[in-house]
């Protein structure tokens, strides 16, 4: 299934994954990118840069001593807007996102947002194999416009109740995009033993809405990740 979708994109066939567009009729979106995109242009010694969707965003507003400790000597950026899916982060990219940034380490999580249901219920937002796409477009150029940063892919988080449609869905999409991580550039971490209790579960106090992590939830984050970007920004 995987294969004969990236054969027919191949061929010029598309869809909304990896189609970069803004968020419409959104200016408050629109206000932060631009914000971002100046901080992209005129930043000074960023060796570290986050991006992705609410999980990201959140950083600044859950756990922030452990940003100032952990990430900000590195001068890190936080470009994470709660509600993107891939489309939107890569039109931000492609739109003044990068400015002259030239980070050693790009922490990148995209493409919970892009999957469950459009507004009626029914209509799903994305297929699997179009979640993957669009985070290997989004991988796909950021080596194109930063050949010597290093890329963190992380896996996506888990979500939803253990066996639910959505937890599933993390662990398909997750498989596939396993794959990018080539040893050189791009590695592939997958951290959802960081969040799961032996049961397969969600702790409240980990994600009350089994999708965002609490400041519990982002000290495990730190923990599980920290051993493998200290060993890449060096």
């Amino acid at each position: 299934m995987v294969a004969g979708w990236i054969f027919l994109a191949a061929l010029g066939w598309s869809h909304s994954a990896i189609e970069p567009e803004p968020r419409r009729n959104n200016e408050a979106w629109l206000q932060r990118h631009l914000g971002f995109a100046e901080q992209a242009r005129t930043a000074a010694g960023c060796e570290l840069l986050f991006l992705g969707d609410s999980i990201t965003d959140h950083w600044r507003r859950k756990a922030v001593e452990l940003w100032d400790t952990h990430y900000a000597p590195h001068g890190a950026l936080n470009f994470g807007i709660s509600g993107d899916r891939t489309q939107h982060l890569l039109w931000r990219l492609q739109n003044g996102g990068l400015g002259q940034l030239r980070p050693k380490v790009i922490v990148l999580m995209i493409g919970t947002n892009n999957l469950g249901f459009n507004s009626d219920g029914v209509t799903p937002r994305n297929t699997l194999p179009e979640v993957a796409d669009g985070i290997r477009a989004n991988v796909r150029f950021l080596r194109q416009a930063l050949p010597e940063t290093k890329i963190l892919l992380l896996g996506i988080f888990p979500r939803g109740e253990a066996g639910s449609a959505l937890r599933l869905a993390t662990i398909q999409v997750n498989a596939e995009i396993a794959a990018l991580d080539d040893g050189k550039q791009v590695f592939y971490l997958d951290l959802a033993a960081a969040f799961l209790e032996p049961d397969g579960s969600i702790a409240e106090d980990v994600m009350p809405d089994l999708l965002h992590p609490t400041t519990k939830g982002y000290e495990r984050w730190a923990a599980a990740m920290d051993p493998v970007l200290q060993r890449l920004l060096l």
